[in-house]
């Protein structure tokens, strides 16, 4: 059995962690989901889209995790119609990497040309002169990460960010010796890969990580597509009086200090069950029983 809960058995859910030199609240937002149907085309209700937005950072939350290619370009411009000019204190993360076909197929998009062109068009969607963070998608496969080498284009990020297009630099879907090739060419403050409670595949890669002040950002931190379906979640769940997700949403919370969290949703309702879980105490009853959660 797994002993990760102990460390952080007093943590503060409401606390904050550092991306650079910027302190976030651990309970963020990701806006994939405001797009339209598999994050392709725009939302049916584009108000609707911008009120959960209005709701985020309504609610204090000052982490936002967004991507030019989700629409494309539809979720940064959705972010600028609903809360530009930004607070000083909101911090938001776009990826690059990737690009969508006609069809709304992933595809890679690594030449420096296309990151050129990825950076400045999130720079003008979302309305601003500096990203404060820059996340680089590896897409070696599309079954999660893959050994691959991201020198050259994590090279093309440092060179924008020496030019003052960027603050900072984060990793997504990648390796942990992708991770110490990324370091070797410039500093990273985040790495956001798949991780929840029923998959745990970079238990290592977190601690590692926390250890050197650098956040971790699960997506899919709820499941995905596919929503987590656990008898033992939903038995913890009803003890506490509480949702499934919002359990396992503490738990991420209470894995490590260093985990910042993104869930996202086009919900007004739905959001306000996820920032709920911000409040939710987990028992070390509770924790022993979910250590048991297995994909």
């Amino acid at each position: 059995m797994r002993s990760i809960h102990r460390e952080a058995s007093n943590l503060s859910y409401s606390s904050e962690f550092r991306l650079g030199e910027r302190p976030v609240k651990r309970l963020g937002y990701g806006a994939m989901q405001l797009a339209g149907p598999g994050v392709f085309g725009p939302p049916e209700d584009p108000e609707a889209a911008k009120a959960v937005l209005r709701e985020v950072t309504a609610n204090g939350v000052n982490h936002i995790d967004t991507s030019d290619f989700y629409g494309p370009h539809v979720t940064n411009r959705l972010i600028r119609e609903a809360l530009h000019p930004y607070t000083d204190d909101l911090t938001i993360v776009t990826k690059v990497g990737a690009r969508r076909d006609a069809e709304g197929q992933w595809l890679p998009a690594f030449s420096r040309e296309e990151l050129v062109q990825a950076v400045h068009d999130n720079l003008e969607n979302l309305g601003v002169d500096t990203l404060d963070v820059v996340n680089l998608r590896a897409m070696f496969s599309a079954q999660g990460p893959a050994e691959g080498s991201l020198e050259a284009p994590f090279t093309v990020l440092a060179e924008l960010q020496q030019q003052g297009l960027i603050r900072h630099l984060g990793l997504s879907n990648v390796t942990p010796g992708q991770v110490e090739e990324a370091r070797r060419i410039a500093p990273i403050v985040c790495v956001q890969n798949h991780y929840n409670l029923a998959h745990r595949d970079d238990d290592g890669l977190i601690d590692t990580l926390a250890s050197e002040q650098i956040a971790y950002v699960p997506f899919f931190p709820l499941g995905g597509f596919s929503p987590l379906q656990s008898s033992i979640l939903d038995d913890v769940a009803t003890s506490l009086d509480a949702k499934p997700m919002q359990v396992a949403l503490a738990w991420l919370l209470r894995r490590s200090p260093n985990i910042l969290l993104i869930p996202g949703t086009s919900s007004v309702a739905h959001l306000r069950e996820n920032l709920a879980a911000a409040e939710l105490t987990l028992p070390e009853s509770a924790m022993a029983e979910l250590e048991l959660v297995v994909m």
